[in-house]
């Protein structure tokens, strides 16, 4: 049950983020960067992303370390950064703003890996994909508000 709560609630974050920005800005309008995926796997690897999220939140809860409540605290924080992220970028389409925010949220993520694998190894590795997209997605952002300046 810890698990199926865990993953409903990122999902939720992602999915109501989704939602409240559904076409605010038509990102196929702006010029593109090399690399840019498919629209269409977007939502496909955000939903991957947020399941891990969740599985990984709920090892931490039920691992009852010592540093569970520092490591779930960063969580929730990131889920907030991730959540206005997209607010930044598709309802203000405040391109650079949003890049600067998307650091802000991988230095997040990073300490959230490491607390993660304090409290649960083998948590915090099933960040790495969301890290890496993240890392993925500056570029994208940062070079869309460039091509686009």
């Amino acid at each position: 049950m810890t698990y199926a709560v865990s993953i409903a609630i990122a999902l939720a974050v992602g999915g109501i983020s989704a939602w409240i920005n559904a076409g605010k800005m038509d990102n196929a309008a702006l010029i593109q960067p090399p690399l840019s995926p498919p629209a269409w796997l977007f939502p496909v690897v955000w939903t991957i992303l947020f399941t891990l999220m969740g599985i990984s939140a709920a090892r931490v809860y039920l691992s009852g370390c010592v540093g569970r409540s520092d490591a779930l605290f960063i969580y929730g924080t990131q889920l907030v950064v991730n959540f206005l992220w997209t607010v930044f970028y598709f309802s203000f389409c405040a391109l650079l703003l949003s890049f600067f925010w998307l650091v802000f949220l991988i230095f997040l993520v990073i300490l959230m890996i490491v607390r993660f694998e304090r409290c649960e190894p083998g948590s915090g590795k099933l960040q790495i994909p969301y890290l890496l997209w993240l890392t993925f997605a500056a570029y994208l952002n940062f070079a869309t508000w460039y091509l686009n300046k």
